[in-house]
């Protein structure tokens, strides 16, 4: 175990991490040349796309000190890396990295806090172009909480906006140590990265353990699963105590599950089976569970006669943005039921539980840390699931008390109370930290205004020892208008230089209204939305505008209205699609094309009077699009 280092590398978003693991997979010659690509460790179409990691990913590297990023003689044709062979040589002369890949956009905070708990140490990475930003701070605090050795890294040195100097030293006062402890690298072209291997070997503590007898069984820590359609759920576990084996007998602790491990192995990124994980490794575990509630994240495994106890486990992540999802048809719903379970296995943060509309039919009410977090899984829904569910507009939970006294959670628009039956409404607020050039305060300003936010204090970060050229603007404002497109709004002002963190604080008393979408006077309850009493109109005149330009015609005219209060405060009628009935008419009296088209009108009429509007699941889609708010 001495020569095992287990690390993650957090930072804010875009800061460099995969491309900086990418030159630690080449350097360390875990990955064959041939097979480099960028974002190597981003399994996901999604992510490579959007250039953004959404899920943590695990990788086993062997780092030898004395070659310092030279290749590795005799590797031969196998796709498999080297390190996997467990070549005989001596111990001292290599060591087993551990790098767990973290996303870094604050919605997937909870991967991050994950992947704490499985580590000794952290690379807190720093574009040295753009400074510290405000997830930086957030990210930080968690690795300092996790108790993790902290290792302070600049990357993108080789840009010509970089300032090494000016962000080395307010990252070194940030975190209280010599300016020479910061290390720089480059992603891109490698540089430094050969030092950067030596420094965690060096600075990163190896793993400990309780005992290390094999003859006892052996106990992991469950961080993430996958899910395979042939083999069931595979725990992505760190073994602390013990051993593994292929063919063992292991349980989920927390549930009491017994099963056989069909595999064990490391992840090169690829599986690479094993015959037994040992302390202070990281692997997978191929368990053969294909029902759900069964694998839990932060449950442990224990193997063979193990009588250690189970870990405390992870804090259960809470929900911020909430919105239904309902299958196009109710054929679907088993799938829908099947599709959310299987990725909840692959995302914790996902909670859903069943719901229903009078309209709209069986569906989930589900949960997610956030709008991009929505926007992934609605999109993983439908390229891994071939699912295009239909999607509410999302919304935040209100403690509502209606006129008798009674109080509730309302997590769904739907449910809020008729107009004139609510007394009182509560909401969440949030303290926000906000990172930006000076320059940028007045427009800031502005922003926080139009987003009922409170401005605490704006400090320059020399004030406190961090630097001088970023200005640091604490603010609380309503969790409702922070998911109202803030993070996107916050960077267009900005130019894209602020950046945003922010906490939960307390329950206060709101001023919203519910706002009802009518369709051919026919109430949407996916298109209800709660929103603030000053915006109601304006919000409701977009809705509408949006609603008709996005809606397909129908053969007859079609009326879109907004209701809020018990009125109708904004309406538009979509023009029918006009058949031209006249065209087998030649010649003759005018009035026989008037009374082709009468005839023509009195059938929109009548077909108008009762005909029901069906809306493809793609327009929920587009209408909960962040310009839809």
């Amino acid at each position: 175990m001495k020569n095992i280092r287990n690390f993650s590398i957090i930072a804010h978003i875009d800061h460099g991490k995969s491309t900086l693991a990418d030159r630690m997979l080449e350097v360390t010659n875990t990955v064959p040349q041939r097979k480099m690509r960028e974002q190597v460790l981003d399994q996901m179409d999604l992510e490579r796309e959007r250039g953004i990691t959404i899920k943590m990913q695990p990788v086993r590297m062997e780092y030898h000190p004395e070659r310092r990023g030279q290749s590795v003689e005799g590797r031969g044709d196998s796709d498999l890396p080297e390190s996997s062979k467990l070549k005989a040589e001596s111990s001292d002369s290599k060591y087993i990295l551990n790098l767990i890949d973290t996303p870094g956009h604050i919605d997937f905070a909870y991967e991050v806090s994950r992947a704490l708990t499985a580590v000794e140490g952290v690379l807190l990475l720093v574009d040295s172009t753009q400074g510290i930003q405000a997830q930086t701070l957030a990210t930080l605090a968690m690795a300092r909480d996790a108790g993790c050795v902290i290792i302070p890294v600049l990357s993108k040195i080789d840009m010509p906006a970089s300032r090494v100097p000016e962000v080395r030293s307010a990252l070194a006062r940030l975190l209280d140590v010599d300016e020479e402890q910061v290390l720089s690298v480059s992603g891109k072209t490698g540089e430094g990265v050969s030092e950067l291997l030596a420094a965690i070997v060096e600075r990163i503590p190896p793993p400990s353990t309780s005992y290390q007898a094999t003859g006892q069984g052996g106990r992991a820590l469950v961080f993430d699963f996958s899910y395979s359609e042939h083999r069931g759920v595979v725990a992505y576990v760190r073994v602390t105590d013990g051993e593994v084996r292929t063919k063992d007998t292991i349980s989920f602790m927390a549930v009491g599950k017994k099963m056989t491990a069909l595999e064990t192995g490391w992840l090169v990124p690829a599986e690479f089976p094993i015959p037994a994980l040992s302390a202070g490794d990281i692997g997978y575990i191929v368990t053969g569970i294909k029902e759900p509630g069964v694998a839990l994240v932060g449950d442990t495994i224990k193997a063979g006669n193990s009588t250690l106890p189970a870990f405390e486990g992870y804090s259960t992540p809470k929900a911020v943005v909430w919105a239904s999802l309902y299958p196009d048809s109710q054929d679907g719903f088993t799938l829908l039921k099947q599709a959310l379970s299987r990725l909840k296995l692959s995302d914790a943060a996902l909670s859903f539980e069943e719901d229903g509309s009078s309209i709209l039919g069986k569906g989930f009410r589900c949960g997610f840390l956030g709008m991009l977090h929505m926007e992934i899984v609605t999109e993983r829904l439908t390229r891994e699931f071939s699912i295009t569910p239909v999607i509410t507009t999302p919304s935040i939970m209100y403690e509502v008390t209606d006129t008798k006294g009674k109080t509730e959670q309302i997590y769904t628009p739907t449910q809020f109370p008729p107009h004139g039956m609510i007394a009182s409404v509560r909401e969440q607020w949030v303290n926000i930290s906000i990172i930006t050039p000076p320059t940028y305060l007045s427009p800031m300003t502005q922003l926080l205004y139009e987003y009922e936010a409170t401005i605490h204090s704006a400090d320059l970060f020399g004030l406190s020892g961090y630097g001088d050229d970023r200005l640091l603007i604490k603010a609380e404002m309503p969790l409702r208008e922070l998911m109202r497109g803030f993070f996107d709004r916050l960077k267009s002002v900005s130019s894209g230089f602020a950046s945003l963190s922010y906490e939960f604080g307390d329950f206060r008393s709101a001023d919203v209204a519910r706002l009802d979408i009518l369709v051919a006077e026919e109430l949407v309850p996916a298109f209800s939305r709660i929103v603030s009493t000053r915006r109601v109109e304006e919000e409701a005149r977009a809705f509408v505008e949006k609603l008709s330009n996005t809606l397909p015609r129908q053969q007859f005219v079609l009326k879109i209205q907004a209701q809020a209060g018990g009125r109708i405060i904004a309406s538009r009628s979509l023009s029918a699609i006009r058949k031209d009935v006249t065209s087998g008419l030649y010649g003759g009296d005018v009035s026989r094309k008037k009374k082709v088209l009468e005839k023509q009108k009195r059938g929109k009429e009548r077909r108008g009077g009762h005909a029901k509007v069906q809306i493809p699941p793609e327009v929920f889609l587009r209408m909960v699009k962040p310009d839809s708010n």
